[in-house]
């Protein structure tokens, strides 16, 4: 690293004793597909040890899984996608993308995706371009983490200055002549980089194990749920660094043979471990 971890680990904001329910972030998270099942629960997931409440919106298939899945999941509710509006101005934040398609189609018109328009209920479920633009374009104010399909899928000129992405190499393509803008960006890596308002802070860590499909929803969910109640660029480097530490607190015991559902449940130990450390 090219900085001081612990000055970020110190900002965090942790749960005060007489707080209530609610009090501590509530996270949207918009992700999932009939073709990618698990990536936005791994998201959700993470996220749910984190903050007070997860709303979690994701295609019939994989809300009737998290419905079955319940005994694990109680402080969360499930959204159906187009009754989105009223969970969204709840959120502290929102995250969108995990598990979305990619559409190979030419960029459509944005003009009618603000104000009154409405997307048709097939486009809520299936078109990740609609409804990530539409949403970005009517809720340019709140706290947004872009992941995955999401980022394929974003027109940039909508991004607002308070979003994270959090692209891997490839789709980081699409965003590097705007590192200087006004988002925050993670790209994710063997060692992830931070860029942010003329900055760039680099975060090395991490085995072979990460590579594993789902870390990088496990990242996203972190930031997003961190995110409800810190500033954007403690929420992305503390983030970066626990999810890190934790893929080799995991190798000690198991070398690089662990999964994505192992670093959900070790994210939480590594993270109060570092924070009691300071």
């Amino acid at each position: 690293m090219n900085f001081d971890i612990n000055q970020y680990l110190k900002q965090i904001k942790l749960p005060e004793p007489q707080s209530h329910k609610g009090q501590n972030g509530k996270l949207l998270i918009i992700g999932g597909s009939d073709l990618f099942h698990a990536a936005s629960k791994w998201s959700l997931d993470i996220a749910s040890k984190f903050v007070d409440m997860v709303f979690y919106s994701s295609v019939p298939s994989n809300n009737q899984l998290v419905h079955e899945a319940k005994q694990n999941f109680w402080n969360g509710i499930v959204v159906e996608r187009e009754n989105l509006t009223e969970y969204l101005e709840e959120a502290d934040c929102v995250l969108i993308g995990p598990g979305m398609t990619r559409q190979n189609f030419h960029a459509q018109s944005l003009k009618n995706l603000g104000g009154q328009a409405r997307l048709t209920k097939n486009d809520w479920q299936n078109n990740t371009y609609k409804i990530t633009n539409y949403l970005l374009k009517k809720y340019p104010h709140k706290r947004w983490v872009l992941d995955a399909g999401a980022l394929q899928m974003v027109d940039v000129n909508l991004l607002p200055e308070n979003c994270i992405l959090t692209p891997h190499k490839k789709e980081f393509l699409r965003f590097e002549k705007i590192l200087d803008n006004k988002y925050l960006i993670l790209l994710k890596g063997p060692i992830d980089k931070i860029y942010y308002q003329g900055q760039e802070l680099e975060v090395s860590g991490g085995n072979a194990g990460m590579t594993k499909g789902g870390t990088g929803d496990v990242l996203a969910g972190l930031v997003a749920a961190l995110y409800c109640q810190n500033n954007i660029l403690t929420s992305a480097v503390v983030a970066s660094y626990v999810n890190k530490k934790a893929g080799e607190s995991l190798s000690w015991r198991v070398g690089p043979f662990f999964n994505a559902s192992d670093l959900v449940n070790e994210v939480p130990k590594v993270f109060w471990k570092e924070i009691n450390s300071n």
